[in-house]
């Protein structure tokens, strides 16, 4: 729903759509309220399990150490907290989402049960954190902040709550710089992924929305200048299959 007390007329995009910026968190809200239950599954069937591999390249580089406080923001069904908590041995892992449905699915896996110690999960906004200053180790969001609605406000914030020292890791989807392969790679993306999400999902929509999202998104470079514009030190990305997705890190320094 439109925000009618916003006057700003300031606009952004919803895949290939332009929306007014009060409109966008709302619908994206809809989108991962109607495919929670299913997206872990396809996540597996969209990318061949591939993004497994991804996280645990996140995982390699970021390194979690016994005692670190993680925020996980877009976190939804938990892979990265249960990675993260995994590989610290010890540390204490809040998961943030905006939409509640994705966090009840994280809670339903067996992880999180075994987890439950060291584990928050908490509804709200990335570009508005109910967390003080100062506060996290590490805060990381995978496949999550091409969703938000202004993605530099975002990353100002996750500036402000890791403690000096801290790091973030943005894992998501980018730009292959080779022309011929990005053309093929399009090619499948939109033509097989929202037909996967109406077979298994029963929601072509929502998967046509996430594919244009992904074309939508800054190339490596641009985001790198965004997360170096929030303040952020060492900033540097590595590229994963070819650029299909990209891993960016920065620290509060």
């Amino acid at each position: 729903m439109s925000d009618p007390n916003d006057k700003t007329g300031k606009t952004t995009h919803f895949g290939n759509e332009t929306v007014p910026e009060s409109d966008k968190a709302g619908r994206v809200q809809g989108v991962f309220t109607s495919v929670a239950s299913k997206y872990d599954i396809m996540n597996d069937v969209m990318s061949a399990g591939i993004h497994r591999v991804w996280k645990d390249a996140m995982m390699d580089w970021l390194a979690p150490r016994p005692g670190q406080r993680l925020l996980d923001v877009a976190g939804g069904t938990g892979d990265i907290a249960f990675r993260f908590l995994k590989r610290a041995g010890q540390g204490h892992a809040t998961v943030l989402d905006l939409t509640e449905s994705m966090l009840i699915e994280g809670r339903k896996r067996a992880e999180a049960e075994r987890m439950a110690d060291s584990l928050d999960w908490v509804v709200g906004d990335a570009m508005a954190l109910p967390f003080p200053d100062n506060t996290f180790d590490t805060y990381t969001i995978s496949f999550g902040i091409r969703n938000v609605t202004r993605p530099q406000d975002a990353l100002n914030e996750a500036f402000r709550v890791l403690r000096p020292g801290g790091r973030l890791m943005v894992l998501e989807f980018s730009q292959i710089p080779n022309d011929l392969l990005q053309k093929a790679y399009d090619l499948y993306s939109f033509n097989v992924i929202p037909r996967m999400g109406q077979v298994i999902a029963g929601d072509r929509d929502s998967y046509q929305y996430l594919v244009e999202s992904i074309r939508k998104f800054p190339d490596q470079e641009t985001f790198l200048g965004m997360v170096r514009t929030a303040g952020f030190g060492n900033a540097k990305y590595r590229n994963l299959s070819l650029g299909i997705a990209a891993l960016h890190s920065g620290w509060k320094i």
